[in-house]
């Protein structure tokens, strides 16, 4: 009797729990850095935020997490080298998703902000080395996800300072800020409409079956960015000038209308967050359960239940809600103090270069994008308006999540080898 036969719904309900702990690693860790902006920023309150990714990450993870999932994750490992020894793959994805969540789990204690694809990746490097030797890894696709690091937060913070000096140019300089604000805003309203729409409809509802041309994503994405414009418009008629004595200039009021902006960016923000690193959770998760149903045949792809999409967003839930915060304050108010206005720039930024690295193909991290996009942000202001300590120690955990992965992978794969050979 095989080894998958033998152990198949221990190794089921293991997975089930360890893609839970990296789904939750997930929410403490990455949604928190998609949601530090607008909580920094004091558009949102923590509170307010947290409700935001619940519903939004969620609808994103089980409208737009996949029906298919790349068990076997971005190339990085050749699956036929596993056609004789598919309990390897099993140990490997257990041991990949045990590793990756309590690497997540570390750098969520400490409040760094590291990116969940390159924990997973890592990790399954690991594996693989570990399990198969090092002629396994596709050494060429690791090499772009390294120098994904050097290329996502470079673009973001270019785009996150050229966005900021638009704003200081247009509104913040005008004889009249409020108004300026009042007529550059829906504008913006539009660009994150159009930028958010472009982001689910090529890098989130691949997955659904949808495969839309690229004219009608941009279509629907244009359209989509003049109704949220209009909404938008709606919303921001109810700000009134700002009657306090202190605020000669106006600005108060220019960053309320900036702070309706920031709750559309928010929960597009969660929305597309969901839609994509949903899969790092639940990949490895769904690759044991199509191993184990069918009886040790390894496919390249695998469908995923939908139970298996709800039990990685609920991971999500229960990570932001019990971890989530201290990752908030680092990227809301450890690299840079942000308002509004400048959370804005971080956030379209970062979404704008998540797009552009869908479209080629980039294998790229959310958490180095919007690091990189604060960064820019905060460059705009000068160097001295940047935490140089917050953003070494930063620099220092992305540096070491891809070997604390694999080192970690090596040691649970050999671990569940000799408890189960």
């Amino acid at each position: 009797m095989s080894i998958i036969a033998q152990h198949g719904d221990i190794f089921i309900l293991l997975a089930c729990a360890f893609g839970f702990f990296m789904a939750w690693g997930v929410g403490a860790n990455d949604v928190a850095n998609a949601m530090g902006t607008s909580v920094g920023s004091r558009a949102v309150t923590i509170k307010q935020a947290i409700i935001i990714a619940v519903i939004f990450e969620f609808l994103g993870a089980w409208l737009a997490g996949g029906q298919v999932t790349e068990t076997i994750r971005k190339g990085i490992i050749n699956p036929a080298l596993l056609e004789n020894d598919p309990q390897f793959l099993v140990y490997g994805m257990l041991a990949s998703l045990l590793a990756a969540g309590t690497w997540l789990l570390i750098a969520s204690m400490k409040g760094w902000p590291v990116s969940t694809t390159h924990s997973i990746v890592g990790a399954i490097v690991g594996f693989a080395l570990a399990g198969l030797g090092i002629e396994a890894v596709g050494w060429g696709k690791v090499g772009q996800i390294a120098a994904s690091w050097i290329v996502s937060p470079l673009l973001a913070g270019s785009i996150g300072f050229m966005l900021f000096k638009s704003v200081q140019r247009l509104v913040f300089e005008a004889d009249d800020p409020f108004a300026a604000a009042k007529r550059y805003v829906p504008m913006y309203v539009f660009l994150v409409g159009f930028i958010v729409a472009m982001v689910t409809l090529t890098k989130g509802l691949k997955h659904v079956g949808l495969h839309l041309a690229p004219f009608e994503s941009l279509l629907i994405a244009v359209l989509f960015g003049l109704a949220l414009m209009g909404l938008g418009i709606w919303r921001e008629r109810s700000i009134g000038r700002s009657q306090r004595k202190t605020d000669s200039f106006g600005f108060e009021g220019v960053e309320r209308v900036f702070g309706v902006l920031m709750i559309f960016t928010a929960c597009a923000m969660a929305f597309a967050h969901g839609s994509n690193d949903v899969a790092n959770a639940v990949g490895p998760l769904a690759a044991v359960i199509s191993v184990v149903h069918e009886h040790g045949s390894i496919e390249g792809a695998s469908a995923v239940p939908w139970w298996v999409l709800v039990l990685g967003g609920g991971g999500i839930v229960v990570g932001l809600v019990t971890y989530g915060h201290k990752v908030i304050a680092t990227v809301g108010t450890g690299i840079t103090e942000l308002t509004p206005s400048r959370g804005f720039a971080a956030t379209l930024a970062a979404a704008t270069t998540v797009v552009l690295a869908s479209g080629t193909g980039l294998p790229i991290s959310t958490t180095h994008t919007l690091v990189g996009a604060v960064l820019g942000v905060g460059l705009a202001r000068g160097l001295a308006a940047l935490n140089l300590r917050v953003i070494g120690t930063i620099v220092m955990s992305w540096l070491i999540t891809l070997p604390a992965g694999a080192g970690l992978a090596i040691m649970f794969f050999f671990m569940f080898k000799g408890i189960f050979n």
